[in-house]
C-alpha cells in the first residue's frame, strides 16, 4: 500500500501558495512541495494529488491519499469529475488540472480519504507546513494554469 498525505494553502485565495506532499510506501518516505506566485487553495489542493501520483514508479500497488480537501475528495469520490469531464468542464474551475489528474486516476486508481485539517494528524500537519513554507519562500514562479485562466 502506497499511503499518501497532501495539503495546499493560498495565502489571500488567490495569492502565493504552495502543496506539500507525505508518501509513504513501506520503510520508505518522500516529502514534496512547490510554491507558486499566484495561485488559489483549490488549485494547490489538486495540485498536490497530482504531484503525488506523478512520483509512483510502479502501478498495480493499491494508493490511498488523505486529503483535508472536500473539494477535491468529493468530486473524485463522489463522481462529480466524470460528469465534468462528459461536459468538457464547462463552468468548471481547474479544468486544467482536473485533465492532469484524470489519466493519473484511471492509473493508480487511487481511494481518496478526507481527513479533517488542522486536527492533530501528524502527516496532515507535516504537509501544511510544507505547503505553507513553499507558499512563503520567496521568488516564487507563475502558476500558468490559473494565470493564463484570469488574464
Amino acid at each position: 500500500m502506497i499511503t499518501i498525505y497532501t495539503d495546499g494553502a493560498a495565502k489571500g485565495n488567490p495569492g502565493p501558495g504552495g502543496y506539500g506532499v507525505v508518501m509513504k510506501f513501506r520503510q520508505h518516505r518522500k516529502e514534496l512541495s512547490e510554491g507558486f506566485r499566484l495561485t488559489t487553495n483549490n488549485r494547490m489542493e489538486l495540485l498536490a494529488v497530482i504531484k503525488a501520483l506523478e512520483e509512483i514508479k510502479v502501478s498495480g500497488i493499491p494508493v490511498s491519499i488523505y486529503s483535508d480537501s472536500k473539494y477535491v475528495v468529493d468530486s473524485i469520490e463522489k463522481g462529480w469529475l466524470w460528469g465534468w469531464q462528459k461536459k468538457g468542464f464547462k463552468d468548471k474551475k481547474n479544468p486544467d488540472l482536473w485533465r492532469k489528474y484524470i489519466p493519473l486516476h484511471v492509473k493508480y486508481k487511487p481511494k481518496l480519504i478526507w481527513v479533517k485539517g488542522h486536527a492533530g494528524n501528524p502527516e496532515n500537519e507535516r504537509c501544511d507546513q510544507l505547503a505553507v513554507e513553499a507558499a512563503e519562500s520567496g521568488n516564487l514562479p507563475p502558476d500558468l494554469g490559473y494565470e493564463s485562466s484570469i488574464s
